[in-house]
């Protein structure tokens, strides 16, 4: 790894809503990421792999791709340095447009054995600000994120289940910042690094209609090391550095009810425990210039808090070819006003979501799936007291996910 990235990690990943994407297959897209408890596809293996010791004897598989589109936030305000510098810094960050593949397969059960795997895209941001104010912390954050979730479950009676995985996380990204004219500061910083975690899963049925289903994603530090190419009106100098942030951990608690095996309707809580980021402190191997330690080296203050996110999902199988699939859900942001910065600029938000499914013969299956996730204004005044300066509010923002993509049984 060459430099250091963990503040482009802990701005973007590590949101309630605002980049982390839960839904990483054409149903869970679908439901709004409402699928937890009532399970039927490939996509199992990442999101409840419990249910796989549930599934039919055969091998199951899926591919598709999203391509997310984040529309620009429009902040109207001012910029404050100090008590005395007050400046008006409203501005627009630029569109930006992902493309986000995912893989997930099932494999035929041995005994009461299962495993699977998942190659997913679980988060990523590209948030630039290519003038203004907003240029002198956030000119461009990019993160890519990639996990491998190989998983396992072990069914121990035809009601109950038990599941579990471990967690390969890549990531690698970019961060600049520019104050030009306005602060003569620069930085630019990019790297990578390999992460471990692990994910836990049970699923109870009492009757053969009602499946409860509890998941657990475990949190993951994310310790990195590498370098930072660091600016004082143009002169640069390179430094060894290392910061250490947490990918909090995630519990969901579901329960699904089907009729008629035609329609089934799933509620899904979410608990993420984003109070573990604390604060965001790099650490140098030599000293840095005192010009620079305010903006380079301070620690900075987080203090996020824990988030609950609630989500419903609807499905109804119109006849043996065609699947609807509908959701909701509502968004919690876990950044108080006080610590809101321009490479994050999130608040809660209301989530919409609609998919279908079409069988092309017995094994091959296609399907389609669009996302939309609107952000409430966020309107930061004096009294506020924001770390970074920013007064005034933050509109537009959220994102556009949609989703297509390919089932096969065999």
């Amino acid at each position: 790894m060459k430099i250091i990235t963990l503040s482009i990690i802990t701005s973007s990943l590590v949101m309630a809503g605002a980049y982390k994407v839960p839904e990483q297959s054409i149903n869970s897209m679908a439901l709004g990421a409402a699928y937890v408890a009532h399970t039927e596809g490939a996509d199992t293996a990442y999101y409840n792999p419990a249910n796989m010791a549930f599934m039919e004897d055969k091998q199951f598989a899926e591919v598709g791709l999203t391509w997310a589109h984040l529309p620009r936030n429009e902040f109207v305000g001012n910029q404050a340095y100090s008590a005395t510098e007050v400046y008006a810094a409203n501005n627009k960050s630029e569109i930006e447009n992902l493309q986000l593949p995912f893989m997930h397969y099932v494999a035929n059960p041995i005994g009461d054995f299962r495993w699977g795997t998942s190659l997913t895209i679980p988060g990523g941001l590209t948030k630039r600000w290519e003038s203004g104010h907003q240029k002198v912390s956030a000119e461009e954050f990019t993160l890519k994120v990639i996990e491998v979730n190989p998983s396992a479950s072990y069914k121990v009676s035809d009601q109950f289940a038990v599941g579990g995985g471990l967690r390969f996380i890549y990531s690698e990204g970019v961060v600049n910042s520019d104050g030009g004219v306005i602060k003569p500061l620069k930085r630019e910083m990019e790297g990578s690094t390999i992460e471990f975690g692990y994910n836990l899963a049970l699923t109870y049925k009492p009757t053969a209609d009602i499946n409860m289903a509890a998941t657990y994603r475990s949190k993951i530090d994310l310790g990195e090391e590498g370098e930072a190419n660091l600016y004082i009106s143009g002169v640069g100098k390179q430094f060894d550095a290392s910061v250490k942030v947490p990918l909090p951990a995630a519990l969901n608690l579901a329960v699904s009810k089907t009729w008629e095996d035609k329609y089934t309707v799933e509620v899904n809580y979410e608990r993420t425990y984003w109070s573990a980021y604390k604060e965001l402190d790099f650490n140098y191997g030599t000293p840095i210039q005192a010009a620079l330690y305010d903006s380079f080296d301070a620690s900075k203050p987080k203090n996020w808090n824990d988030t609950d996110t609630f989500r419903v999902g609807i499905t109804a199988k119109v006849n043996d070819t065609v699947t609807v699939m509908a959701g909701y859900a509502k968004d919690e942001t876990p950044v108080d006003k006080k610590y809101v910065s321009y490479e994050l600029p999130d608040s809660d938000a209301n989530i919409y979501s609609v998919g279908v499914r079409v069988k092309a013969n017995e094994n091959l299956s296609w399907g389609v799936a669009y996302l939309h996730d609107a952000k409430d204004a966020l309107d930061i005044t004096a009294s506020d007291a924001n770390v970074n300066g920013i007064i005034g509010k933050f509109s537009e923002g959220g994102a556009d996910l949609l989703t297509v993509g390919m089932a096969y049984t065999f």
